[in-house]
C-alpha cells in the first residue's frame, strides 16, 4: 500500500506523466520491498508552489507506507524519486522535498476495510 503523492508547479503532459508514474511505481516497490500491485502514485502538475522565495520549478512529495520505511530506505527513496523528477521534469533535486510517513495498518483503508 505504499502511496506516493507528488506535487509540482511544472505542467505535466500525459506522456511524461505516464513515464513518471511507471518509474516511481517500480522504484518504490523495489526499494521498499513490496509488490508493484500494492503501490499507488499520484502526480499533480501545475500546482502553485513557491520554494526558497521563488516560483522556479519545484516539487513536493509525501510517501505513506505500512512498514518498510527507515533511515536508509528513506534516503534511497529520496534520491531515486529526486532523480526521476530531475530527469523527467528538469527539477533540480535541491528544489524537492519529500516527507515519509510510516503508518499503522489500522490507519490505512482499502477495499471497504483497513489493512
Amino acid at each position: 500500500m505504499p502511496t506516493l503523492n507528488l506535487f509540482t508547479n511544472v505542467p505535466v503532459d500525459a506522456v511524461v506523466a505516464s513515464d513518471i508514474l511507471k518509474d516511481c511505481t517500480k522504484a518504490v516497490a523495489k526499494i521498499i520491498g513490496k509488490p508493484e500491485s500494492y503501490v499507488m502514485i499520484l502526480l499533480n502538475g501545475g500546482v502553485p508552489i513557491e520554494f526558497a522565495g521563488t516560483e522556479e520549478p519545484a516539487a513536493y512529495g509525501e510517501l505513506i507506507s505500512i512498514g518498510g520505511l527507515g533511515p536508509s530506505v528513506n534516503g534511497k527513496l529520496s534520491s531515486t524519486i529526486a532523480e526521476i523528477i530531475q530527469t523527467k521534469l528538469s527539477i533540480d533535486s535541491a528544489r524537492f522535498y519529500v516527507k515519509f510517513y510510516d503508518v499503522e495498518r489500522s490507519f490505512f483503508g482499502f477495499n471497504g476495510s483497513t489493512f
